[in-house]
């Protein structure tokens, strides 16, 4: 099934997605919902985030090509986690399927894309193991955790690397059926395939993850956790249109602007 999420006047509205209709439903994806009838053509409505989270959770590096490129982009040997390391984003970065991403107007040229696979959390989990953890988890959707390199090799928080505001589209939908197996993540910019793995070839997968998140923390419906990027990146300029596809989820797809 897939929830959207979209602009109703001053308000937003959940619904579920089936080919190219929306059906509005009364309640969220997270909790109790019905059906109301009412259908929409997707052309004729603005997505939205498909949800808003509660908590921004994004792995560390966590994929083996990714971690050997930016090791040679930086001139030194490549340093492989030795366990799953969780960072946080910040809300403010969010944007929808569609909207531009907003390059500042003192970034240097090196603004690039990370595909990522977002898993959308629907169940208060702690203290979860392994086996248990994909039981916890709503559906997916996608990410593109763009990223400013010049300030992340600066800022040790990352703090405007990667939570300028626009920095982190996000959709179109919630998918909640998929095989993660049989997933492969596609990056094209204007078109032109730029990146493509395989999107479950994680160093430490989703249940991990989650099993080890939550021994010290607990997860709510509404978190989410991005997953990580795999391979080289490459620099977005103004004018380009970015598009990140996940088999089985859809295509997030966002231009870059330059800042007024």
């Amino acid at each position: 099934m897939r929830f959207a999420r979209y602009k109703n006047g001053i308000s937003s509205t959940f619904g579920i997605v089936s080919g190219e209709l929306l059906e509005d439903i009364h309640g969220t994806p997270f909790g109790a919902y019905e059906k109301t009838g009412m259908t929409h053509h997707l052309d004729a409505v603005e997505l939205l985030v498909p949800f808003k989270p509660r908590t921004f959770y994004a792995a560390g590096i966590n994929y083996t090509e990714h971690i050997k490129e930016i090791a040679a982009q930086q001139g030194r040997d490549p340093n492989f986690p030795e366990k799953p390391d969780i960072g946080y984003r910040a809300n403010n970065a969010l944007i929808a399927h569609g909207q531009p991403i907003v390059k500042p107007k003192d970034a240097t040229d090196h603004l690039q894309y990370e595909g990522e696979l977002v898993v959308v959390i629907g169940k208060q989990a702690k203290n979860v193991s392994f086996d248990e953890a994909l039981e916890c988890v709503l559906g997916y959707t996608i990410g593109n955790d763009v990223s400013e390199r010049t300030w992340q090799a600066s800022d040790r928080t990352f703090w405007r690397a990667k939570n300028s505001d626009t920095f982190k589209p996000m959709g179109p939908w919630i998918e909640t059926q998929v095989d993660l197996d049989l997933m492969r993540t596609t990056v094209r910019l204007n078109g032109a395939m730029v990146s493509e793995f395989s999107t479950n070839s994680m160093i430490f997968g989703i249940e991990t993850y989650i099993s080890t998140m939550t021994k010290y923390l607990t997860l709510y419906p509404g978190d989410m956790i991005w997953m990580g990027t795999d391979g080289a990146t490459q620099n977005m300029k103004i004018g380009d249109v970015c598009e990140i596809e996940i088999e089985g989820i859809g295509v997030l797809r966002n231009p870059i602007v330059e800042e007024e």
